[in-house]
Order: structure tokens, then sequence, then C-alpha cells
């Protein structure tokens, strides 16, 4: 068996553990990535809901996606750290930042989403597979 993905805010007040491994991988280049990292994308895995174990009490952003559907950011009142998201549209997954994580040298990126947003100055992996948007 895995050891379990952990990981949780800079301060400590929201934890999460995450048995099974993440079904996506990505590095995402859209407008509302840039504006929540500050920097030219974000970078996520996103697991399955059902083996997802969340402590702690986030505050909760609610915006729509380049998709047009509802997506809802979450993140800690004490420290301001992004932690997780979820999305209306689809609430059996659960995204959570990598840089959230325990260990983030376990993120392992599939692919680029929201690719035509990108800069030229933000330089991600070459070798990945580049989608112009969100694969359907």
């Amino acid at each position: 068996m895995n050891k379990a993905y952990t990981g949780g805010c800079a301060c400590g007040e929201i934890r999460y553990e995450i048995s099974g491994e993440p079904i996506f991988q990505n590095h995402c280049h859209c407008l509302d990535c840039q504006h929540k990292s500050g920097t030219g994308h974000g970078s996520y895995l996103t697991f399955p809901r059902g083996g997802v174990k969340v402590q702690g009490r986030a505050a909760h952003w609610d915006m729509i996606a380049d998709s047009g559907n509802v997506k809802t950011r979450a993140f800690c009142p004490t420290c301001g750290s992004p932690v997780y998201m979820t999305f209306a549209a689809m609430p059996e997954i659960f995204t959570v930042h990598a840089t959230s994580l325990d260990d983030p040298d376990r993120f392992r990126p599939h692919a680029v989403t929201y690719n035509f947003r990108a800069h030229s100055w933000d330089h991600v992996d070459p070798t990945l597979t580049k989608f112009e948007r969100m694969p359907g």
C-alpha cells in the first residue's frame, strides 16, 4: 500500500490526509491560478474524494472558473495559505496545491492546462503534454 499524501496550511490549522494516488497532476496557466499564485501558474494534484480526510476549518471562496463552472478555493483564515479546491460540477474530486504537501517532491505533473494563457517567461517542463484549456 502506498503512503498517504499529507499536508496542510503554513500555520498547521488545516491538515489533510489522502489515501490513494492522484488521478491527475498539472500545472495550470488559467488567469485565476496566476492571480492566486502571484506568478505564471498553479500546480495541483487531484484525487478521488473518497480517500480524503481534512482537519481544521478552511475559509472558502466561490468563483466562476474559465470553464464556466463554480470552483471553490479553500484557504486558511489564519495564515492565508491556499490548501485545496473543489468543483461544483465534479463533486467526486478533491484538488490540493502541490506546495501544501508535506513532501512537495511527490508532485509529478502529467500535463499543462490552459496553455494559451501561459507567459513566455514562465518555463515549465517542455516535455509535458499541453492542453489549450482543460482536457475533457
